[in-house]
């Protein structure tokens, strides 16, 4: 199982998220991600950097798999997100995830305040869809877990599930019928989270910018023992 790690990118600048991420891959961390979000959920008032500018920075200083976590479909039109990924995976060949999401009720508020149409749940789904096909023969695809259909054109499509705060149960459940990825916050007991969502079968664990990476180590060279 790969291990990731989301940059601390709801900061004025990026100085925070580029020593992180130093820190990260001298920790031998396979991938860095970063939120696609205008502002902290919740939180109008605090900023918000921009994903892919951030990722493209860490991706020249480091040969490293990046990826925004997850890209929301509807902020800016497809053939702009497109490009986006197309522009990140130059200068990041061959290391670029094109995770994307559809948004639900807790971002709505982003979209209205810069009066930004929120689309139906289907409308959504097929944005998704358009996207992936655009992009996956030339990068990994993945999809925010939602709702059996949701799901179920990301199988169709053939992308990764990316499930958010899954139990183990779940992720073994969603990777009987194909790829499953897992992410979250950090847990209180992180090597028997890892150590679960590892065994139920997650390629990849990603967590959320207040983890250990120096745990992160630890565990991965204790399961390569």
């Amino acid at each position: 199982m790969k291990l990731g790690v989301l940059l601390p990118t709801f900061r004025n600048g990026a100085s925070d998220a580029l020593a992180f991420a130093d820190r990260a891959v001298e920790a031998g961390i396979d991938g860095l991600f970063a939120y696609d979000h205008l502002w902290p959920m919740g939180s109008p008032t605090r900023p918000s950097l921009a994903p892919f500018a951030v990722l493209a920075a860490v991706a020249r200083r480091h040969d490293v798999v990046v990826g925004p976590l997850v890209a929301r479909v509807g902020l800016v039109g497809t053939p702009h997100l497109v490009e986006q990924y197309l522009t990140l995976e130059r200068g990041a060949p061959s290391r670029v995830i094109c995770a994307l999401g559809s948004g639900d009720r807790l971002s709505a508020a982003e979209n209205e305040a810069y009066d930004i149409a929120v689309r139906s749940a289907d409308e959504r789904r097929a944005l998704m869809a358009e996207t992936a096909r655009e992009l996956i023969d030339r990068m990994p695809i993945w999809f925010g877990a939602g709702n059996d259909e949701t799901n179920r054109v990301a199988r169709e499509v053939g992308a990764t599930l990316n499930l958010w705060d899954a139990s183990a149960t779940r992720v073994r459940e969603m990777a009987a019928s194909g790829e499953v990825s897992w992410a979250g916050p950090v847990p209180s007991d992180l090597r028997a989270t890892l150590d679960a969502v590892c065994d139920a079968g997650a390629t990849w664990a990603i967590f959320a910018p207040d983890v250990d990476v120096e745990a992160l180590r630890q565990w991965r060279e204790a399961k390569d023992d």
